[in-house]
């Protein structure tokens, strides 16, 4: 048996603890005799305040607090574990067991708020009676004498104001508090409760704001210059006022000499000590804000925004920093090179094996302007939504790449007229197989072939693999007519590069509470949702855009798929593509929509790109090669 489990069994026995032990300790310097006197008063002032207590009857329960979880600030961590954003309300609030937080600390805010606590009862008797005479004397209460009890009462249950009735409902409720919960508790909640200046509620937040660094490891200089802050943080603070915060702590030093709790050299040399102050952590930007923005809004779907900005949740996201800051660089360069023809780019990568975002940039710039186009922004994705309705066509199992489709002159009843689909650059080019068709980007075989298989089935297959806007079954649908987003064109594609395994494309892996217990895991379940034959064909017939088609500066020196974009407006050029590990959709334009104008197409303007970011993507990736339709039965 352990010498500690040993002390254990002794403590229980003879009713001793550590609270206990450092109460003996307390008495030692105090003296026996006032000691005891002074615990004598207090019970008989305590059992009398009990005795008042069936007056208030209508005071909080205080066995409330059993099950009590303060507010807590929420932390946004990168797939590695590297802080990106905090997210709270007014309360900024990292909640901390007691053994994790310096003893430094504890002794400072006792020497200072309540040198007494781990011998009263609730009130402190000799305090209690200075606040009463110096309040009588005045007329009102100009004094306080509460104990570290009593100010955790006010700040949990009881208003502000500064009233008789209210100091005494303070006393009621902290002998209750007492009689139920340790000290050990009561200094837990304390620390983890009261405001602490700067919106940081509790230890945690106001170590790592003040001094960056954890309440374990506070030093006795830094913990006396937090405790001087209790009494009033804004004024003491020293990020207000430096000189002050010193004299202060110098308050605070004097206080646990004169108790025995620091030597007098240990005092000097804490006064003496230089102090690092750090920055306010509270209203922090975060560092990758495009993400936390899709971050936010996933939580908010699924958990409300109140319990997010207070819940303490620990969201691990599917992002790494230095990808992320690679990708942001590629959309930057990119735009600079189109010299001032479109204002915007926007990028988004999923991983096709588990379908977690790997990269979602909704712009060039999240300073001069916060609107995630990549999330949120829905453009007319051109030709590169062909590849929808011809999977649609080879799943059907009445076409195949090899199919003639002719590209001739066509008009269709479309409402209350008719619509004549017309290639871009005009002109027809007859009889063709689906993959010259595609290769060429042609617009007139796309619409043909949307009508044979139906549009309607089409729109099934795209919310099949992920895609949540509105769409219509128009008679222009194949060649992109209604918007979707960056991010919904790179997990559908995603699907692709799979062979036809979709998972729910997601930004966060995993969601758990402050204390490890998993509130959401986003661990991968994918179904084959699409045709393995249809699936391959597609992605045969895309590589060959790639090699010899409309997408050729996109060629990554490995086998790659992909479909350009082009408007007929030039208002959005796109290029989407993929290998087996990666799917990633760029996206050019100008957000009032005005033209690109420069001859702007997915393959002259957004391909460039494209390759750019998967070959840094990509450079520690092996390569990895698409499954042949041969391998598969035909449906």
């Amino acid at each position: 048996m352990s010498s500690s489990t040993i002390q254990q069994k002794q403590d229980k026995k003879s009713g001793s603890s550590p609270a206990r032990r450092f109460v003996q300790g307390v008495a030692q310097v105090a003296g026996g005799t006032v000691l005891g006197i002074t615990m004598l008063t207090s019970s008989v002032v305590a059992g009398g305040l009990v005795g008042l207590a069936t007056s208030f009857r209508n005071l909080p329960d205080v066995r409330v607090l059993r099950g009590y979880v303060p507010t807590e600030t929420t932390y946004i961590y990168d797939v590695k574990g590297k802080p990106l954003a905090s997210l709270h309300g007014e309360a900024n609030r990292e909640v901390v067991k007691l053994d994790k937080i310096s003893p430094n600390l504890k002794r400072a805010v006792m020497a200072i708020e309540d040198k007494q606590f781990y011998l009263h009862q609730g009130i402190n008797v000799n305090s209690v009676g200075r606040a009463l005479k110096a309040n009588w004397q005045e007329g009102s209460v100009v004094q306080g004498g509460s104990t570290l009890t009593m100010q955790l009462v006010k700040n949990l249950f009881l208003s502000r104001e500064r009233a008789f009735s209210r100091k005494i409902a303070e006393a009621v409720l902290a002998i209750r508090i007492e009689q139920i919960f340790t000290k050990d508790e009561i200094l837990e909640m304390y620390l983890n409760q009261i405001y602490w200046g700067h919106n940081n509620y509790g230890i945690q937040t106001a170590a790592q704001s003040y001094f960056a660094k954890s309440a374990a490891d506070l030093t006795i200089a830094e913990s006396a210059m937090l405790a001087g802050l209790i009494q009033s943080p804004e004024e003491y603070s020293p990020f207000a006022n430096y000189q002050l915060a010193k004299q202060r702590q110098a308050v605070v030093l004097t206080k646990m000499r004169e108790l025995g709790w620091i030597t007098a050299a240990e005092e000097e040399e804490a006064r003496k000590q230089p102090l690092k102050i750090g920055k306010s952590t509270s209203w922090r930007t975060s560092k990758l804000p495009y993400i936390t923005e899709a971050v936010v809004s996933e939580l908010n779907e699924r958990f409300g925004r109140d319990t997010v900005l207070k819940g303490g949740m620990r969201v691990q996201t599917t992002i790494d920093y230095d990808f992320q800051k690679m990708a942001e660089a590629t959309a930057a360069r990119g735009q600079r090179r189109l010299r001032g023809l479109a204002g915007q780019v926007a990028i988004a990568a999923v991983d096709p094996r588990t379908h977690f975002v790997k990269a979602l940039v909704g712009g060039v710039d999240y300073e001069d302007s916060q609107f995630n186009r990549a999330l949120q922004s829905r453009r007319q994705p051109g030709s590169s939504f062909k590849p929808f309705v011809y999977y649609t066509a080879f799943a059907s199992g009445k076409f195949s790449p090899s199919s003639t489709v002719q590209d001739s002159p066509v008009s269709y009843r479309d409402g209350g007229g008719y619509y004549s689909p017309r290639n871009y650059g005009g002109g027809y080019g007859g009889a063709m197989s689906i993959r010259t068709a595609l290769m060429q980007s042609r617009n007139v075989p796309a619409v043909k072939i949307g009508r044979a298989v139906g549009l309607d089935k089409v729109i099934k297959v795209l919310r099949t693999i992920g895609v949540k806007s509105p769409l219509d079954p128009v008679t222009s649908l194949p060649l992109g007519s209604i918007g979707l987003t960056p991010l919904e064109m790179a997990g559908a594609y995603a699907t692709f590069a799979s062979n036809g395994w979709y998972s729910d494309t997601t930004i966060i892996v995993r969601v758990t509470d402050t204390g490890g217990n998993v509130l959401l895991d986003n661990t991968p379940r994918p179904k084959q949702v699409l045709n393995p034959w249809a699936v391959a064909s597609l992605n045969s017939v895309l590589q060959d855009v790639i090699e010899s088609g409309t997408g050729t500066r996109a060629q990554i020196g490995r086998q790659a798929a992909g479909k350009t974009g082009t408007t007929d407006s030039e208002r959005d050029v796109w290029f989407v593509g993929y290998v087996p590990q990666l799917a990633t959709a760029v996206w050019i334009g100008n957000d009032n929509n005005r033209p690109i104008g420069g001859g702007a197409t997915g393959g002259g303007f957004a391909a460039p790109i494209w390759r750019e970011f998967m070959l840094n993507a990509l450079k520690n990736e092996p390569v990895r090669y698409f499954e042949p339709a041969s391998k598969f039965k035909r449906p």
